[in-house]
This record gives C-alpha cells, sequence and structure tokens, in this order.
C-alpha cells in the first residue's frame, strides 16, 4: 500500500484499493495520479486494462464532494465502458460516497432524469448526454474534472462533433483528463484547443509480446467455421473471443457453435442494452466460455482472464487488430491470437501485417472434419388469402 500512498492518493480512496487487494500502481498509474492530482491536465496514452480509471478516480474523487452538483464528468465510447467506469468509482468511493450514475442510450431516460437531480459524478456516451444538455436536465456548469476516457475509439465513432459541443458546456477553469490508446492528430487537435498546457504521458502495451503467440491459418472459404471449430475443441482455452466484422456474421457463428455443442454468446451493436449487459454478465461469471463478437466489445470492456483470440473475420480497419488482441496476453499471463484467413480476408490481412509492427506465424492445416452449417432462416412472405384480405379491410372500418 506504500507504493500507492506515495502517489499522493487521498486516505478513503487508499482504504477502498486495500479492500480490492490492489498489490502495487501499474506504470499509467505511477506516472500520471501525481500529476492529475496537483491539478494539471493530462494526456496519458494508455489501452484498456492498464489501470486508467483509478488514475482518473482519484483526482475526482478528491476534488468533488456530495451534494454540490455535477463536479466531475466522464466521456466514454460505448454504453458498456460507462456502466464499468461508473461501477469502478462507486468502489472507489466507498469510504467517501458520492452519487455516481452512468448516463447512455438503449435504456429508458426518465430514472436518469431522475438521478441527474442528485448526480455529483456523471459517466456517459456523447449521444445521450447530449439529448439531457438539450432537454435542460444535465447542467455542466460546476464541472471541475472533465475526463475523455478511450478518446481516439470516440473520434473513429464519428463523436468528435458532439464531445467538442459537450466541452464547450463545461466550464473552462475546469481540469482536462485525456486518455487515448493512440494519440492521433485529432486528439492533439483537441488538446491543442481545449486543454491548458497538458502534460503528456505513455505507457508500454499492456499486451506482453513475449507471452503472446500470434499465428494465422489459411483456408478455403468454405471451411474457415469448421477450423475454428476444431480448434475451439482442442486447444487448451480459459476465455475466448471470436471476433467477426459483421452482425450477420456474428449470430451465425454464435448459432452454429452452439448447434455443435460450444456454449457461445454473441455480443454486438444490434442487441438491446439489457441484452448485451446479460450477456457480459454470463461471460464475466464464466458460464459461458467463448464470446461471439464484433468490435464493440474490442474495447471498453474490462474482461479478465482470456486466453485467445480468434479473428473469424480480419478487420477491415488495420488498428482494430492491435485492439482486438489486446485482450489477451494482459498482466503477466499468455494468451492466443489466431487469425483464420481465407480469401477475401487476404486484403485486410495484408494491411495488418503492413501497418502494424506484429509477428503472425502461418500455421500448417490440422486434420479437421466438416462441420454442418445451419442458414440464417430468411422470412418467406406467404400469399394473403382475399378471405384474410376481406377481414383486414373489415377491421380497418373500425
Amino acid at each position: 500500500m506504500e507504493n500507492f500512498k506515495i502517489l499522493g492518493i487521498s486516505e478513503p480512496v487508499l482504504r477502498s484499493i486495500r479492500d480490492e487487494r490492489f498489490e502495487s500502481p501499474s506504470e499509467i498509474q505511477e506516472k500520471s495520479i501525481p500529476l492529475i492530482i496537483a491539478g494539471k491536465d493530462v494526456i496519458a496514452g494508455s489501452a484498456t486494462g492498464s489501470g486508467k480509471t483509478l488514475a482518473f478516480a482519484a483526482g475526482i474523487l478528491k476534488n468533488a464532494e456530495k451534494g454540490r452538483g455535477i463536479q466531475a464528468l466522464v466521456l466514454t465510447p460505448t454504453r458498456e465502458l460507462a456502466e464499468q467506469v461508473a461501477q469502478a468509482l462507486s468502489k472507489f468511493s466507498k469510504y467517501k460516497p458520492l452519487e455516481i450514475i452512468a448516463v447512455y442510450g438503449g435504456v429508458g431516460i426518465n430514472p436518469q432524469i431522475r438521478g441527474l437531480k442528485t448526480a455529483d459524478v456523471v459517466v456517459g456516451t456523447p449521444g445521450r448526454l447530449l439529448d439531457h444538455i438539450a432537454r435542460n436536465t444535465l447542467r455542466l456548469g460546476k464541472v471541475r474534472t472533465l475526463v475523455l476516457d478511450e478518446a481516439d475509439r470516440m473520434f473513429d465513432m464519428g463523436f468528435k462533433d458532439d464531445v467538442e459541443k459537450i466541452i464547450r458546456k463545461c466550464p473552462d477553469d475546469r481540469q482536462t483528463l485525456l486518455f487515448s490508446a493512440t494519440i492521433n492528430k485529432e486528439v492533439v487537435h483537441l488538446s491543442r484547443r481545449y486543454m491548458h498546457e497538458p502534460l503528456q504521458v505513455s505507457v508500454d502495451s499492456f499486451v506482453d509480446p513475449k507471452k503472446l503467440v500470434q499465428t494465422y491459418y489459411d483456408v478455403a472459404d468454405d471451411q474457415k467455421f469448421s477450423l475454428l471449430l476444431h480448434l475451439l475443441k482442442n486447444e487448451n482455452s480459459d476465455l475466448v473471443m471470436v471476433f467477426c466484422n459483421t452482425k450477420r456474421n456474428t449470430d451465425k457463428v454464435t448459432k452454429n457453435l452452439r448447434f455443435s455443442g460450444i456454449d457461445a454468446l454473441a455480443i454486438h451493436g444490434g442487441l438491446t442494452q439489457y441484452k448485451r449487459n446479460d450477456v457480459m454478465q454470463q461471460f464475466h461469471t464464466g458460464k459461458f466460455c467463448v464470446l461471439v463478437c464484433t468490435d464493440v466489445a474490442s474495447r471498453g470492456l474490462d474482461i479478465h482472464g482470456v486466453s485467445h483470440v480468434y479473428n473469424y473475420d480480419i478487420p477491415r480497419e488495420s488498428k482494430q487488430y492491435i485492439h482486438r488482441i489486446g485482450r489477451t496476453a494482459r498482466a503477466g499471463a499468455e494468451g492466443k491470437a489466431i487469425n483464420i484467413l481465407s480469401r477475401p480476408d487476404y486484403d485486410n490481412f495484408g494491411r495488418v501485417l503492413k501497418e502494424n509492427d506484429v509477428e503472425i506465424t502461418e500455421e500448417p492445416l490440422p486434420a479437421f472434419a466438416k462441420a454442418a452449417i445451419r442458414q440464417p432462416e430468411r422470412r418467406v412472405n406467404k400469399p394473403i388469402s382475399r378471405k384474410s384480405q376481406q377481414r383486414d379491410r373489415n377491421r380497418r372500418r373500425f
């Protein structure tokens, strides 16, 4: 605990850290917490899972006081990350209770309106935050700490203008903390425009390249699923994430894995927020060991114990490859990233190799059986009888 104490963290937060049994600060915590507590604006190059939430929580909880309005605002790119950050802040504020609320779309707005009336800290996605600002149910005039979490991801998702609108609603004399896995041109532009003499810190990738084995298989397109099924059944794995590029493919792969005896769950942007929360809860508790997902799950989800990442589809954007494989080989654990290539993946895979510093070794194809594949059901429009048509016309009269 002494290593946390020398960073300047307040006693109530130290007590909560002790309860969580954290042994020592991460690199991003060591570098950023003293600056944050000193009130500096900070740009931190930091990936998901590196301990950044505690870093900005230390500053928020030092300055916020219960019942004095919304004093801290955390912007996140996804609903899941908003929930996770809010839950983490609640844990760290155990001995200095604050009203912390997560605000995002896909769920009812009225409970959020009620919660915002007494909130001290708000964590939210840009779209729903702007909804509340337009309704005058969110007032940011007392914000002392503004956090942009995974800023590069927010920009990738097209939230740049929304983020700037929200920033302009906050007081000029605030502290701004920006966390981003990559420091791109948009991040630099925003920092120059809205931050006061920011100090920049960065850490090495949280993934240990020495413990991450990256391989690929080159297979015929009609054999991709059969190979995936064979590997899932024969690799010695713990939690597994399988990435697809589309919602349709995600559902198709999940359905066929379950048909073949693999306990798999799907998560993508087409699910309701309640369903996405339920899926993540089941995956976290270990009821299901295979999560099939689109890139909505490659960033922002705090998932521990992932031993294998499969790229069933190679990502269209090469940097998404790094985000995907960053789910495994974390915190000293070993991991494998396995890419299943067929002809349509060649161009995407070429960009991954060209634009990233990665070493991916080809593996010979094992002997595997051809798996049966069920195609997604299609709706068939049945012909409507004259009797049904007349009945419908009669109903419309009344």
